[in-house]
């Protein structure tokens, strides 16, 4: 027996016997899905989310005798659902999780070589594609939670459309929520779809909303809290709350066991004799322990605050109440302030149906929308898909540093608008990302552009983190990106706005806005040295600073020094020098620059725009010559918010791969003993350098060189 048959021959025996829970909805349609997995090369699987389709096919592929020659690679849009499903199926097969099941996420590998079936975020499975451009290592391919459109999700539907002519003997399923599922049919042209139903128990909708009428003073925390003071008199079972954060839920977590919840445990005991309320956190950066919590067993009741994880990527077991707070975190590309942003929004209808159908699993369920029906009606049917509320120079790094070729010809299930596209290289070139004119997408990419495409924010901040490492400092840098990050935590309420601006006034810094955020950020430092959980919270609410966005800062920034940390990149300790810090913002701020006009406010900015510096700025009362802005903003007129004052030379210099130089008036200087001529320097029409007198031997241009010597030769005899 040769090497290859020994391992087929190996593979094959530790395949373990398979047998499927006869109470999961998807058992009484796999004799029909094996079917048309054998006769099809992709099949899309639609069902709710509790059907068994993510722990239930790759058994089934494992029983049509995938995984053998090559391993059954399931994806899952985040690493908590990665490991939760491989282990779930680990424990159905009777299986050691990392022998014939295993998975891979981000810094944990649990895959060996008898692994059958693989689970793994989806953006490990991209990442595999630079070095497996046919995937050969998978006979099978399972996309799951494709409904989720993740920017992950729609490269690997992409890339997989290209590659199933290369690969025959390659199947994939594509399992999805039932959403817009003909468009996953259509775009793998015609791809049976099978249709498994999830809920089994009807589900109540009841809408409970605060805050709106006069005498209704109640915050989120105290109508969830009333919610579950509702749901406790429906008898027992576990209840989930979907909010949109984890900061949130934290905050929530902490209330919640403070409040008086009386009435909640005295109807409890006296339904069941539930011994206690257990309150546990649920959101995709918690670590394993406290995940595998939620799928214990328990006594008493429990409330499981979640994110959109558990809208479907996880089932929560014995949930038989939700409670929708009807808000989630979704990433967005704001075109007129240029950045990525993770604003907090209401969530679509379909995600809405999503969460309160995750409580019909066990029983008849009572779902509690904290919103009213009107307004749920009002909402958007479906959640956009990412590719089309992202900034595609992301999108367009993303596939440039993956390899996949010419954006606008790869075939994205919602293709993005071509001037998107076009606007979104000039960005890349203007970061130094993108080689300007090049037309091969395998030659565009820079060595900046791919350490860009490792930094999980925004290209242009990324573009200044890359800078500081240059000027060394790299730590202010990311403090004042992770603060550009988030909604400012400073709050300035129209009733106590006098009040606001004298508490913030402490933060000012003449000439910049940006320094003003490190005044900030060491100030919240000390506070928090010096004061209790509670303390803190409280200060911070006097001083007119947001807690809760004051602790996403933290975490942004947290996130990012893990990051630029595993990159090798040098954190500074000691103090950086302002004009250090601000020289690296530039570098993500080219097109946000502005030079004074003949007016006392207005500026000339990129392309012809006028801008004016936004009230709030330290910069607003006596505007410099030079400014560069974080954001420009269009409400009466185009204005710049959070800004400093910058020097023309540190442009040219930061900028001198995009900069544009014409020369004029070729002559000899005799002072000199040099041929010289004068340069303009413009940066997207803003003139950098009005005039300046520059020797022959320093021009680059060749076009201008020859041009110059034409002329300086007819002048005067060499």
């Amino acid at each position: 027996m040769n090497p290859a048959e020994a391992r087929l021959a190996r593979r094959r025996a530790v395949v373990p016997a398979i047998t499927y829970p006869p109470e999961l909805p998807i058992t009484d349609r796999l004799d029909e899905l094996g079917a048309l997995i054998e006769a099809h090369q992709v099949v899309i699987v639609a069902g709710e989310t509790g059907s068994g389709k993510s722990t239930q096919i790759p058994k089934l592929c494992l029983a049509l005798g995938r995984g053998i020659g090559a391993m059954i690679g399931h994806t899952q849009p985040r690493r908590i659902a990665a490991r939760s499903v491989s282990e779930r199926i680990a424990d159905e097969l009777g299986v050691t999780l990392g022998g014939a099941v295993g998975y891979a996420v981000r810094f944990s590998d649990h895959v060996g070589d008898d692994t059958l079936v693989k689970v793994m975020t989806d953006g490990i499975l991209l990442a595999e594609t630079r070095r497996d451009r046919l995937l050969r290592r998978y006979d099978t391919l399972i996309i799951d939670e494709a409904h989720e459109r993740s920017l992950n999700i729609d490269f690997l539907l992409g890339y997989i459309k290209q590659l199933l002519p290369k690969r025959p003997d390659l199947k994939v399923v594509i399992t999805s929520a039932t959403i817009d599922t003909a468009k996953f049919s259509a775009h793998f042209d015609g791809a049976p779809i099978v249709e498994v139903s999830g809920r089994a128990y009807p589900v109540e909708l009841r809408y409970r909303p605060f805050g709106d009428e006069p005498d209704d003073d109640r915050d989120q925390i105290q109508a969830i809290a009333d919610a579950i003071d509702e749901l406790a008199e429906e008898g027992p079972g576990d209840v989930l709350v979907f909010l949109s954060g984890e900061r949130e839920i934290h905050d929530t977590a902490d209330a919640l066991r403070r409040l008086t919840t009386d009435k909640a445990r005295d109807t409890i005991a006296r339904a069941g004799g539930w011994p206690s309320i257990e309150i546990l956190p649920l959101y995709a950066r918690l670590g394993a322990a406290e995940q595998r919590k939620i799928f214990q067993p328990h006594r008493g009741r429990r409330i499981v605050l979640s994110t959109n994880v558990a809208e479907t990527s996880l089932t929560v077991p014995g949930v038989r109440y939700v409670i929708d707070t009807g808000t989630a975190r979704i990433s967005r590309y704001n075109r007129r302030l240029k950045v990525q942003r993770l604003p907090i929004e209401k969530i679509s209808q379909a995600s809405a149906n999503q969460r309160s159908g995750r409580c019909g699993r066990v029983a008849a369920g009572v779902a509690i929308r904290l919103y009213d029906e009107t307004e749920f009606a009002d909402r958007s049917e479906f959640t956009e898909p990412e590719i089309l509320r992202t900034n595609l120079a992301s999108v367009i790094l993303q596939a440039a540093d993956l390899d996949l070729g010419d954006i606008a010809e790869f075939p994205f299930v919602d293709p993005p608008d071509g001037r998107a596209i076009k606007d979104g290289v000039a960005l890349l070139e203007e970061l130094g990302a993108f080689n300007a004119g090049e037309s091969d997408p395998r030659e565009q990419l820079t060595p900046v552009g791919r350490k860009l495409a490792r930094l999980p924010i925004d290209p242009r901040f990324g573009r200044m983190v890359l800078e500081a490492e240059h000027n060394d400092c790299v730590r202010e840098v990311m403090l004042i990106v992770s603060a550009l990050s988030i909604h400012d935590p400073r709050e300035r309420p129209p009733e106590l706005s006098v009040q606001a601006d004298a508490l913030h006034a402490r933060f000012r810094e003449e000439g910049s806005d940006f320094a003003s955020f490190l005044k900030l950020w060491d100030h919240l430092r000390e506070l928090q040295r010096t004061s209790t959980k509670s303390e803190f919270r409280r200060r911070c609410k006097a001083e007119f600073l947001h807690y809760l966005r004051v602790r996403e800062w933290q975490d942004v920034n947290r996130q990012l020094r893990e990051v630029v940390s595993d990159m090798g990149i040098k954190i500074n300790h000691e103090p950086a020098p302002t004009e250090h810090v601000h020289r690296s913002l530039l570098a993500g701020l080219l097109s946000h620059i502005g030079v004074r006009t003949t007016s006392e406010r207005e500026f000339n900015g990129a392309r012809n725009a006028k801008f004016v510096i936004g009230a709030g700025s330290t910069l607003a009362r006596k505007p410099p010559r030079w400014v560069m802005a974080a954001e420009l903003v269009e409400t009466d007129r185009l204005r710049a918010r959070v800004a400093a004052q910058i020097k023309p030379e540190w442009i040219e210099r930061v900028g001198a791969h995009q900069c544009k130089r014409t020369y004029s008036d070729p002559r000899w200087e005799s002072s000199r003993g040099a041929a010289v001529a004068t340069e303009r320097v413009t940066l997207y029409g803003i003139v950098i350098v009005a005039a300046r007198t520059i020797d022959y031997a320093r021009i680059d241009s060749v076009e201008a060189r020859e041009l110059f010597i034409r002329h300086a030769l007819v002048e005067r005899d060499w």
